[in-house]
């Protein structure tokens, strides 16, 4: 049974107060106790609020309520801890917080009875080598990308999969996703759609100048590596669309999979099909 459950919000999000409160309120009834992150707390006027970083280690799940990007932003602080994660969308899309406002109290009494369902996701790891340096190391669970500066001209992006050549790309960038990163930027650069559970990694070109260059999907325990060469452009690697820096002519970004991992909460009566035919409008007209 679930002892303690922590709640994070989007900041400053209207709806964020009241559905915290009714979190707050639900829970003690079932007499668990709720961690609130320290800014959520504030906001709702409580004075015992908690740091985000210090809340995975206390709990036994955590509530995100927000979008995509907010769970993807708390899934990093999580690291390498296996703290299940509930997202209730509050967003637009909402790939990962699945859980409606309407639905949230249905999610609370199967949480509360110990009923719910939990997907291990996979995560990766990006280092960024610099000669014989190591100048980043990330920890992502949608995608790596590589990509040009707004004025930039297309770049070059010697990739290789398990020490193997696998091709010079000649484009915009790059994107490295996850099964669940797939329906992010991968599916708007024309890659494939990758079931959750299945262990694969996609890499997909942006605006590729050949138009034979195609996504590829491979082995999630491949290892991938990509020296970008390029002069005097821009040229960044960014980790779930969040953080990142800029590239220098020669540097190497390295992509495998993590030891950590993310676990979703997701509710019994759903499945991945229902999300996607509703979440990309399929069937409709």
């Amino acid at each position: 049974m679930l002892k303690k459950v922590g709640v994070y919000a989007k900041k400053n999000h209207p709806d964020a107060e009241q559905l915290a409160l009714m979190i707050c309120e639900r829970l003690k009834k079932e007499n668990i106790e709720v961690l609130l992150e320290d800014g959520l707390a504030e906001q709702i006027g409580q004075v015992n609020g908690f740091s985000g970083e210090d809340i995975p280690g206390q709990v036994d799940l955590i509530i995100v309520l927000g979008g995509d990007g907010t769970l993807i932003s708390v899934a990093r602080q999580i690291g390498e801890l296996t703290v299940p994660i509930l997202g209730v969308n509050l967003g637009r899309l909402g790939f990962l917080t699945e859980v409606t406002r309407d639905e949230l109290p249905g999610m609370l009494e199967l949480i509360a009875r110990d009923e719910f369902q939990i997907s291990d996701r996979m995560m990766l790891d990006a280092i960024i080598h610099r000669g014989d340096q190591e100048v980043g190391r990330y920890t992502v669970l949608n995608d790596v990308v590589i990509n040009k500066g707004a004025l930039a001209r297309i770049i070059d992006m010697e990739t290789c999969v398990d020490g193997r050549h696998l091709s010079t790309y000649k484009a915009d960038g790059l994107i490295i996703s996850t099964p669940t990163g797939s329906t992010g930027y991968n599916l708007a650069a024309g890659g494939p759609i990758i079931y959750p559970e299945i262990n694969s990694l996609v890499i997909s070109p942006i605006c590729p100048h050949m138009l034979t260059n195609r996504p590829i999907v491979v082995w999630s325990r491949s290892k991938i590596e990509i020296k970008v060469k390029f002069e005097d452009d821009v040229v960044f690697f960014t980790a779930d669309g969040q953080v990142g820096r800029k590239l220098l002519p020669g540097d190497v970004v390295e992509v495998r999979r993590s030891e950590a991992r993310t676990r979703l909460v997701s509710s019994p009566s759903k499945d991945y099909f229902e999300i996607l035919r509703t979440k990309l409008s399929w069937g409709e007209r």
